[in-house]
């Protein structure tokens, strides 16, 4: 057996159908071969009683640990509660609709063991829609600029961390978690591994439009100043087109003293500067705003209950 305790830590959002087939064959490939322990983290799910079923499949299995919250908080703010109800050695993250199959995790856990701190999947084929494709591409394409990420390393949600990366990635208690972006505060030494990606068992993707933007935003404004600098750059860089313009006015008016000024040109540049001028309040408005909920204490997820959670470093649920 190997003596390093699992821990697969799963988000369920609607996920009444599929989760309680995901635990068992969670529990047949790695019951008897590991210490285990799945934690499962209702993240308010308003449209169905996985609470319910979360609460039932607890009760019946103690290596099942169980994270009620108390609303909808997002993926990543669930997420962050079960890695901060985890005992294991190293935590698997993974979706509550078998779109990962539970056999592929062995792939994830021997790359682990050649040395990595976290390994992403990667898909030869993603069977998400081709719009929440599009925006992962984006989102990933973004993260090589705003985390310094890697070009070739593609973040998935489906992923191995080690005690280590839990520890550090737990300390952060603000309430607008990118799981990925914290991970790569932390560490670069990653690996990858390709995986089988599956159409959802059930039901549809709860990822909305307003989701995937939230998403980005956390990444865009939470893990880099790179926005303020933009802003600045933008800043100067029409102040010098600005002081080129009164230039050229200038000179017009000095060669050509009967033209007379154009109106449509002045109104074009008033909306340029000042659309500028907007996006720019609005970016330093999206940082401050942040801030001011942080130390507001707007909390990053809060539990109702919880079943069966072991502390780090017991190894009791073989």
């Amino acid at each position: 057996m190997n003596p390093k305790k699992l821990s697969i830590v799963i988000p369920v959002y609607n996920g009444a159908a599929t989760i309680g087939l995901l635990v068992d064959k969670l529990e047949s490939e790695f019951l008897g071969q590991m210490p285990l322990e799945v934690v499962l983290v209702n993240d308010g799910s308003p449209r169905d009683n996985s609470a319910e079923v979360c609460t039932a499949i607890a009760r019946q299995k103690p290596w099942v640990v169980f994270v009620d919250l108390s609303r909808n908080f997002g993926e990543h703010n669930a997420v962050m509660a079960g890695l901060n109800h985890c005992s294991g050695d190293r935590a698997v993250i993974m979706d509550d609709d078998f779109q990962n199959l539970p056999e592929e995790v062995h792939k994830l856990l021997d790359e682990l063991d050649k040395g990595h701190d976290v390994v992403f999947s990667k898909y030869a084929s993603k069977k998400h829609h081709p719009l929440r494709n599009l925006g992962s591409r984006f989102n990933n394409r973004v993260a090589s600029v705003m985390l310094d990420k890697p070009r070739d390393l593609y973040m998935s949600s489906f992923k191995v961390i080690n005690r280590f990366v839990i520890d550090e990635v737990i300390k952060y208690d603000g309430p607008y978690p990118y799981i990925d972006g914290l991970i790569l505060r932390v560490t670069r030494r990653y690996g990858t591994v390709e995986v089988q990606h599956n159409d959802r068992a059930q039901g549809e993707s709860n990822y909305t439009l307003r989701k995937l933007v939230s998403l980005w935003l956390n990444m865009f404004v939470n893990f880099s100043i790179l926005p303020l600098r933009v802003v600045a750059l933008a800043g100067f860089l029409f102040a010098a087109l600005g002081l080129l313009g009164v230039a050229y006015a200038v000179y017009i008016k000095f060669t050509e003293p009967d033209l007379p000024l154009g109106w449509t040109s002045i109104v074009a540049a008033f909306l340029l500067v000042s659309s500028v001028q907007l996006i720019s309040i609005g970016v330093l408005g999206e940082y401050l705003g942040r801030l001011f909920m942080k130390t507001n204490l707007l909390p990053q997820f809060v539990v109702r209950s919880t079943l069966n959670v072991q502390r780090p470093g017991n190894n009791d649920h073989e």
